[in-house]
């Protein structure tokens, strides 16, 4: 590689990620992990699902034109999430899985979400330090770990023995109450169950985290024994 070539290659690592740009990143990431938990925890039939190549390895979505579109609309610049994740607003996002009969919540698949927004300009810190740049690479393999810890899910998890159902759920700074999409206007996010577990009958497993340096997202999963 020429000295050109590696100043360039440098530039290119070194370059900070934009508000934008994590936000796109963290949709991304939604989009794949819903998709990979209703596939591996057997919400949808497999028939559902076809292979996809992305972070380095063979993901899964789904082909059912229903579940696309309510997941896409749930996490696009439609809806309310993309702003929320802009402006710090959404602090957790949730995935329920609850069983089709009973009704009874059998997994919370949580995802924490932190903002970290580029220092401002002061009257004591007209220039304030960036927030150091983080290497593409390292984040797509963070978000690889945590998918591959879904995959494996089912080596951990209980078995569903009964037909299941998925509801998203957010939690906002401004307000201490879940809020999950309407059934009816998956843009239009309204007031709703937390769908917790059993006091008592509840186990956590705690899985990696991926950080873009402004968004950091940490994970866990928590089941009904």
């Amino acid at each position: 590689m020429s000295t050109a070539q590696k100043l360039k290659s440098k530039s290119k690592q070194a370059k900070a990620i934009t508000l934008k740009g994590s936000t796109e990143i963290v949709t991304d990431f939604f989009k794949f992990a819903v998709n990979a938990i209703l596939y591996h925890r057997n919400v949808y039939p497999t028939d559902d699902f076809q292979m996809v190549k992305k972070y380095g390895q063979v993901v899964l979505l789904t082909q059912d034109l229903g579940l696309e579109k309510y997941i896409e609309t749930v996490l696009s610049q439609r809806a309310l999430f993309a702003e929320w994740l802009n402006s710090g607003t959404i602090t957790q996002l949730i995935i329920a899985i609850v069983a089709r009969e009973s009704k009874i919540t059998l997994e919370r698949w949580v995802f924490d979400i932190k903002l970290t927004l580029p220092p401002q300009p002061t009257e004591e810190d007209p220039e304030p330090a960036p927030i150091p740049p983080k290497p593409d690479a390292e984040i797509q393999g963070e978000i690889r770990a945590i998918i591959r810890q879904i995959i494996s899910s089912n080596t951990f998890l209980p078995t569903l023995q009964e037909p299941t159902y998925f509801t998203v759920l957010a939690y906002t700074n401004d307000d201490s109450n879940a809020t999950s999409p309407d059934a009816n206007t998956p843009s239009l996010w309204i007031e709703s169950d937390p769908m917790m577990i059993e006091q008592g009958k509840s186990q956590q497993v705690k899985l990696k985290s991926f950080d873009t340096k402004i968004h950091k997202i940490d994970a866990m999963v928590s089941y009904r024994q």
